[in-house]
């Protein structure tokens, strides 16, 4: 495999920008600004899908960009370019004076760091698009030999490699190369006239190497055929308010929604958050400790530096039920008074960047996950969730359960479909009864959407008790 381009000869080198020239129109374009920066991306992706026993899609896409942005007060100018080029960074330059205001003290750089939380080597020329190709029809042909039952698989690899260079106003310089792939595996399967799905993800930032050896995908693949089994027994969920028990991993995908975009800065800032104005104070149980950190190798979510060129950092939010801390981008953290956390992210170069989570997720507690299931005596266990819904707001959330048992006298009874989750984050925090000792992380597969951008993120917690939850279901009265 060939060594990639380092971010200099991507953009500069190959370019033919001159970094002096280029960091001369930054300064200019910024002066008088409170803070600012020129973003520059470059970036590789890929998707391939098999389905129904044939390969359905296939994409290379190779995308570059600058964007630039002058923040002044709470106001920005943002102009952006699909090229790599002086001319464009000029243009932009013009477009964001456009922002005007009092003779700003440029806000000082990040601080740099010599850490590194993935490889910079590029994961789509690891493997060919034949044996890619090969690797699909493989997965497509163990379900489909697995069970007799199974009529349709679904499989997938998605990778992106995506380099990026931050210039500030001081000459300042930051870059990051970040890949990323994703395995996807989805099946149905049909007793008579009745069909139901499993599916399983995973991914991270790594090659596709550590994912693609046949005890990884096979291990996926088993699991993506268990859950549709599963869905297939599955008998309609009962309605009505309960104590709800959550598995650990990637059911923390609704703390990330119903409590995880309250505690993000610009909202509190605009105070729009039902967590506005609560540091310091007590807003969950005793044992609730909630930490967003994007310095977990390899992981999905993680960043060497967020996309204004801070490091990212291990930032607890809640500690043993007290509020103490929200994410912050640069411009939120300076609006506040409030020290950034690297949180600053954005979709690409033609997106402006704003307060978002990375890893989000929940420690673990004291309790045995047996034993938090056995002291239930009529109950919901959600192990898997799909689709969702929250009002940054108030917090009130709608969750729909793809996996969910019922809990009868302690033990984990017949799985249920139709199952939702109705609630609001504040509330529900204050509603944790228990919390395992057996915290786990997703698999890979996060992303987050907010103000129309969508970044990867991770999610997790232990297993947990949630006393008094809404639960809608499809069971007759």
């Amino acid at each position: 495999m060939s060594q990639p381009p380092t971010p200099d000869a991507l953009f500069f080198s190959r370019s033919g920008m001159d970094e002096s020239r280029v960091a001369t129109i930054v300064g200019d374009a910024l002066a008088g600004a409170d803070d600012g920066e020129l973003f520059m991306e470059y970036r590789q992706s890929e998707a391939l899908a098999f389905d129904d026993g044939s390969l359905k899609t296939a994409s290379y896409d190779v995308s570059q960009g600058i964007g630039l942005r002058r923040v002044v007060e709470e106001a920005t100018a943002y102009a952006h370019a699909s090229e790599l080029s002086e001319a464009a960074i000029r243009r932009a330059a013009e477009t964001v004076r456009a922002v005007d205001g009092r003779a700003g003290e440029l806000a000082a750089a990040p601080t740099g760091t010599n850490q590194q939380l993935y490889d910079a080597i590029n994961p789509l020329g690891e493997m060919s698009f034949d044996e890619k190709v090969k690797l699909l029809q493989q997965i497509d042909g163990y379900l489909r030999d697995k069970d007799d039952r199974v009529r349709q698989v679904t499989a997938s690899i998605t990778g992106n490699w995506q380099v990026v260079c931050i210039l500030r106003a001081d000459g300042s310089k930051a870059t990051d190369v970040r890949p990323l792939v994703r395995v996807n595996i989805s099946c149905v399967v049909a007793d008579g006239e009745r069909m139901e799905t499993g599916s399983m993800g995973t991914g991270g930032r790594m090659l596709y190497h550590d994912f693609v050896q046949p005890d990884r995908w096979q291990a996926q693949a088993d699991e993506a055929l268990r859950g549709a089994l599963v869905n297939l027994e599955s008998v309609d969920a009962p309605a009505g308010e309960m104590q709800v028990v959550l598995g650990p991993g990637w059911p923390g995908i609704l703390l990330h929604e119903a409590i995880g975009h309250g505690l993000e800065g610009d909202f509190n800032r605009k105070q729009t958050s039902a967590f506005s104005g609560l540091l310091g104070e007590r807003i969950a149980s005793p044992g609730v400790t909630v930490v967003d950190n994007g310095t977990i190798t390899d992981r999905r979510g993680s960043l060497t530096i967020d996309d204004e060129g801070t490091p990212t950092s291990n930032t607890v939010l809640i500690e043993d039920g007290i509020l103490r801390g929200y994410m912050h981008d640069r411009m939120n953290a300076r609006l506040m008074g409030h020290e950034t956390t690297g949180n600053g992210r954005r979709e690409s170069y033609a997106h402006q960047p704003m307060p978002r989570m990375t890893n989000t997720y929940m420690l673990n507690g004291d309790r045995d996950p047996q034993e938090i299931i056995g002291s239930v005596k009529k109950g919901l266990y959600a192990v898997n969730f799909g689709g969702g819904q929250v009002d940054i707001t108030n917090g009130k959330f709608v969750f729909s359960a793809s996996e969910a048992y019922m809990i009868e006298d302690g033990k984990v009874g017949p799985a249920v479909k139709g199952a939702t989750l109705i609630g609001n984050g504040p509330d529900v925090l204050t509603k944790v009864s228990a919390i395992g000792n057996d915290k786990a992380l997703d698999d890979g597969i996060g992303t987050c959407g907010k103000a129309g951008q969508g970044v990867p993120v991770g999610v997790g917690q232990p297993t947990m008790l949630i006393d008094g939850l809404t639960v809608g279901g499809t069971a007759a009265g």
